[in-house]
C-alpha cells in the first residue's frame, strides 16, 4: 500500500504564483544572496507550498535525521510508548515535513537523509511489518519528491522476516533509488550478527549497500534502572552489543562490501576495543583475520549526541575524520544545537568541513544531485 501525501504539498498557491518548482528556479536565479528563510517567504508571500531555499556549497548533510509518518504514529502509538517507558516524546506527536524543512534551513542544512527510528515497524505480526515498511519507505519517497532536492532516504525493512526484508531492499534500492537500508541494532532480542538474518546481509554485501545502524531498547534492558531513563544507559550500549556480536560472529569480515554507518559516534563501543582484545573468542584471529582495528575502523559513525570533545577523541582514536559524519537525531535532537556544537571541537576549517559535508558526499554520491 502505497501512503500519498496530502493533496496540499502539490495545491496551487491562492496568491496566483508560479507552481513551488517554478517558483523555486526563479528565486534560486534572482536571489542567491538573500537569507535562507526569510527571502522565500519574502518572495512567496504564500504559505501553502514549501518555501523556496537557497541552498550554498557549503550546506551540511545530515545522516541521522527522522521522519514521523503520520499513520505510523497512529497505528503504532500505544507500543512506541511501551518501548520507550510509557511516555512518548513531545517530538513524535508535534513532528511535520514543514517542520523538518524549517530546522533544515535555520541550520543550513542542505540535505537530511530520513530513517524510521526506533522501534521500527516489528511488533511480531509479519504481515502488519511488511506493510509498514512499503508503506513508511513510499512516505519517504514521497517527501523527497514533494521537497526536491531536500531528503534522501534509508529504508526500512521488516526484519525479523527475511524473505520479506529481502523484497523490500529490491524494492527501495531499485524502486525508490534509497541511499541505503536503515536497521536497528536487534530485533527480538537477536542483535544483527544472528545467524537469522544472513540472507540479508548476503544481498546487501551483493549490492555494496550502505547500511545505517539506529540502536533500539532491548526487550531485556528497558527497565534495569528504574531511575534512570534507557535513552541515557541503553542507547550507547545497544550500539555497542550490536557491534560486538558483528565483529565475534564473523559478520564483519564475511560481508566486507557492507558500509556500515553507526549512530552516536559507535555508543559505549569506543572504551571497548581493549577488553574486545583481551576477552574476545579464541576464534577471534578466524573472526577477523585483519584484526580488531581493521574491522571496526573501516566503517562510519556519526556524532548524533555525541558532537562533544570527549566523544569525539574516542572515535578519532578508532578512525580518521574522513569517516565521521554529520547526524543530528532530529526532531528528538534540535538540529540547530548538533550544527552548534561541530563548531566547539576544535576542528579546522577543512576537518570540519569533512565532517558537515564532504564524508556523506563521498560515502553517498548520489546526495550530490541533491546538496
Amino acid at each position: 500500500m502505497r501512503y500519498e501525501l496530502p493533496p496540499i504539498a502539490f495545491a496551487p498557491c491562492s496568491c496566483g504564483m508560479a507552481p513551488p518548482d517554478m517558483r523555486r528556479r526563479r528565486f534560486i536565479a534572482g536571489a542567491a544572496g538573500l537569507a535562507l528563510g526569510g527571502a522565500a517567504a519574502a518572495l512567496s508571500g504564500c504559505t501553502s507550498l514549501p518555501s523556496p531555499v537557497v541552498r550554498h556549497d557549503d550546506g551540511l548533510i545530515d545522516v541521522h535525521h527522522h521522519h514521523v509518518p503520520p499513520f505510523y504514529l497512529e497505528e503504532y502509538r500505544d507500543r512506541i510508548a511501551g518501548s520507550r517507558g510509557g511516555r512518548i516524546n513531545p517530538a513524535w506527536l508535534s513532528w511535520s515535513p514543514q517542520k523538518a524543512i524549517d530546522a533544515m534551513d535555520a541550520a543550513n542544512v542542505a540535505t537530511a537523509v530520513l530513517s524510521l527510528t526506533s522501534p521500527g515497524v516489528w511488533f511480531g505480526d509479519p504481515v502488519a511489518a511488511r506493510r509498514s515498511a512499503r508503506q513508511v519507505n513510499d512516505y519517504a519517497a514521497g517527501l523527497a519528491r514533494t521537497y526536491p532536492g531536500r531528503f534522501g532516504l534509508f529504508a526500512a525493512l521488516p526484519l525479523p522476516d527475511q524473505g520479506a526484508s529481502l523484497q523490500e531492499i529490491e524494492y527501495a534500492l531499485d524502486v525508490l533509488k534509497a541511499d541505503g537500508i536503515g536497521l536497528l541494532t536487534s530485533y527480538d532480542d537477536k542483535w544483527l550478527g544472528n545467524p537469522a538474518y544472513d540472507a540479508v546481509f548476503a544481498e546487501l554485501n551483493r549490492r555494496r549497500a550502505v547500511v545505517f545502524v539506529h540502536p533500539t531498547i532491548a526487550a531485556c534492558c528497558r527497565s534495569l534502572l528504574p531511575d534512570v531513563t534507557p535513552l541515557i544507559s541503553e542507547i550507547p550500549q545497544d550500539t555497542a552489543r550490536a557491534i560486538t556480536n558483528l565483529l565475534f560472529t564473523g559478520t564483519f569480515s564475511r560481508y566486507r562490501n557492507i558500509r556500515f554507518i553507526f549512530t552516536h559516534a559507535g555508543g559505549n563501543m569506543p572504551m571497548m576495543v581493549g577488553r574486545m582484545k583481551q576477552y574476545g573468542p579464541a576464534s577471534l584471529s578466524t573472526l577477523a583475520p585483519r584484526g580488531i582495528e581493521d574491522e571496526l575502523g573501516r566503517h562510519f559513525y556519526d556524532l548524533a549526541g555525541t558532537a562533544n570533545k570527549p566523544a569525539l577523541a574516542a572515535i578519532r582514536g578508532l578512525v580518521p575524520v574522513s569517516q565521521i559524519l554529520m547526524g543530528s537525531d532530529n526532531p528528538y535532537v534540535p538540529l540547530a544545537e548538533t550544527a552548534r556544537d561541530l563548531q566547539t571541537l576544535g576542528l579546522s576549517a577543512a576537518e570540519l568541513r569533512a565532517i558537515r559535508r564532504d564524508n556523506a558526499l563521498n560515502l553517498l554520491p548520489a546526495l550530490a544531485g541533491h546538496a
